[in-house]
């Protein structure tokens, strides 16, 4: 019987790993089939890690001194797929694609959340090389420069005023003459002097060299009209895939409450609708998608693992 499952390897279950270990938990087993980091293993630089600000870390690097620090305090670390999570009576019973099971009296699932490709020429090379899909972490790179952000929604909307503070000019691009955001953020962006609407408008191509990304292959879809757009960044906001399949029963019916975005409904303690069951990062609501955050979440779940099964005891 395990004290504390956690699955999903990234910044809130290895945090959380860290926590319950030191907390004096003894078996602790961390469920991820590869190599713990998560997402920000992909990005090309780091800066806005508190205490971690050194020119030209990568993600990678960030996160290799995580492992470390955790493993140290007697974390097990399991290259396993969990397929689902079910509570039985007063314990939780964690199946894996095996088909194997595991008996733990806490879960911490920290899956998060895959952000949407678009499938346009160019993405995939590009990604993490000028391509992103999170203005808080690399709007600072273009500081002073000119952006491309994609998108029509509330969050293409919000991260292209945050990058308006940021870079000299931001082009926001949009395949409909209407935006599908509140008409009060339409009307904050429209009042932004630095924001260039582009609508009616396709991203048909993503240009690059070696460097990173040089510009954009445009169409407007009404008039078939093709232009270049030069910018060394492009933000993409076409949504996020909750990876939360692990909280679904067989007849696919979820084990604790969501909203209709399908991120878990949490407390500030992490606590989910389901005594025992915690959910961490960007598969709960209002995640704010960062490092930092996801480590506090956590951080903030594994205390509260500790106070569960010491008042079970």
């Amino acid at each position: 019987m395990l004290d504390c499952a956690i699955i999903g390897g990234g910044p809130a279950g290895l945090t959380a790993g860290l926590y319950a270990t030191r907390g004096g938990l003894k078996n602790v087993v961390m469920f991820e089939m590869g190599m713990p980091g998560g997402q920000i293993t992909q990005s090309s630089e780091i800066e806005n890690y508190p205490g971690f600000y050194q020119h030209g870390k990568t993600g990678m690097d960030f996160m290799d001194t995580w492992q470390e620090q955790c493993f140290a305090f007697g974390l097990t670390h399991k290259m396993k797929k969990v397929e689902r999570v079910a509570k039985t009576g007063e314990h939780f019973t964690v199946t894996l694609e095996s088909g194997d099971t595991v008996e733990a009296k806490t879960v911490i699932v920290g899956t998060g959340s895959t952000p949407k490709r678009t499938g346009i020429k160019g993405e995939d090379e590009l990604w993490g090389r000028g391509v992103s899909t999170c203005a808080t972490c690399d709007g600072f790179f273009y500081k002073g420069k000119s952006v491309a952000v994609l998108g029509g929604g509330d969050t293409a909307l919000e991260e292209a005023h945050y990058l308006s503070n940021i870079c000299a000019e931001v082009n926001l691009i949009h395949r409909r003459d209407e935006f599908r955001a509140s008409p009060s953020m339409v009307d904050r962006i429209r009042r932004t002097e630095n924001i260039n609407m582009i609508t009616d408008t396709i991203i048909e191509e993503i240009e690059g060299d070696m460097m990173g990304v040089t510009g954009l292959k445009l169409k407007n879809v009404k008039t078939e009209e093709t232009s270049n757009l030069e910018v060394p960044g492009v933000f993409i906001f076409a949504g996020h895939n909750v990876n939360n399949s692990v909280l679904k029963d067989e007849s696919g019916a979820f084990i604790c409450d969501m909203n209709e975005w399908g991120q878990v409904i949490v407390d500030l303690s992490m606590k989910t609708s389901i005594e025992g069951l915690f959910a961490t990062g960007d598969m709960r609501i209002e995640a704010p998608k960062q490092v930092v955050s996801a480590a506090g979440d956590g951080a903030a779940a594994a205390l509260q693992v500790i106070a569960y099964i010491q008042e079970q005891a």
